[in-house]
């Protein structure tokens, strides 16, 4: 058995390396020839990655957060190999870790999570959907959420700050950005009916939550072959300090700005607005963005 471990020695404040190397550690006494990749940045990982993948693996495992699953992903989905050929393990030790989550993976115990790889690439893993966003020819897969408005803004000025760490960091720039936010202008495709909408954010869901818990498509299913359209209409600032704390309980669903529906494309067209995959950053709208089924096989 042969594992492919990444992780970015950046991550979590400096403590990736660590992390990567106890994983691999765990792998290697059950058994496991291990390949334990480590850059100093996400693209040259990413190169690292791709190469191990051609080279043939039985499962790569990242270990950080949601931006290692997004890294982890866009190889597996974009490697041209058929859909779940080589499953994804995650090892979650990042900020967020919203799709691990999702995926019922412990959150910060190495040793549970290494033990839930090796049961699950026994039993084969699990299939679920990844979401692709599409713009002037080029894609990136994601698997958790797709945000364009005013969470997307959020993260923008929470990834240009270093100080402080952990989740006070989110909300912090939350705080700071609702000072100067101002509701934007869209047009929405989705599944082929068109629309203006005025709105505070729209986010395209395939899993449950941003920003470590923040609970936008609480009823989301990974693998329905659908994804979660989440709006939230026009708001004053005061309205949308109320309501987007709910989130984290779910107590945002019945608010009448707050709009959820199922589909399977959606495109997303607006003026000065970039857009995040996974808490990564994607580029500027217009997108387009579809479900792919089966597009990943996880274990978990």
């Amino acid at each position: 058995m042969f594992i492919a471990v990444a992780v970015n020695p950046r991550a979590s404040f400096g403590r990736g390396l660590h992390a990567g190397s106890e994983a691999a550690a765990f792998f290697e006494a059950a058994g496991a020839d291990v390949a334990l990749l480590c850059e100093d940045s996400y693209a040259a990982l990413a190169a690292s990655v791709d190469k191990t993948l051609a080279s043939g693996v039985d499962a790569l495992v990242v270990v950080g957060g949601d931006g290692m699953v997004h890294l982890g992903v866009n190889a597996l989905a974009g490697s041209g190999m058929p859909f779940g050929t080589v499953p994804l393990g995650i090892v979650p030790t990042g900020t967020g870790n919203d799709v691990a989550r999702a995926l019922g993976v412990p959150v910060h115990d190495i040793p549970a999570a290494c033990a839930k790889v090796l049961a699950a690439l026994e039993s084969g893993g699990r299939l679920i959907d990844a979401g692709r966003a599409s713009s002037e020819g080029t894609s990136r897969w994601f698997a958790g959420v797709v945000s364009a408005g005013f969470d997307a803004a959020v993260n923008e000025r929470a990834n240009a700050w270093r100080w402080p760490r952990g989740q006070a960091h989110y909300h912090l720039a939350m705080l700071r950005e609702l000072a100067s936010f101002r509701a934007i202008h869209y047009t929405v495709t989705a599944d082929g009916e068109t629309w203006q909408q005025g709105a505070m954010l729209i986010s395209v869901a395939n899993g449950q939550s941003i920003g470590g818990g923040m609970k936008v498509t609480p009823d989301a299913v990974l693998d329905d072959g659908l994804l979660d359209l989440f709006i939230v209409s026009r708001l004053s600032r005061t309205g949308l300090l109320k309501v987007f704390p709910k989130v984290f309980s779910g107590g945002h669903l019945g608010h009448p700005a707050v709009h959820i529906r199922r589909v399977r494309t959606v495109e997303l067209s607006a003026d000065n607005v970039v857009a995040y995959a996974d808490g990564e950053r994607i580029g500027p709208l217009p997108l387009t963005i579809e479900v792919v089924p089966g597009a990943v096989r996880v274990l978990a």
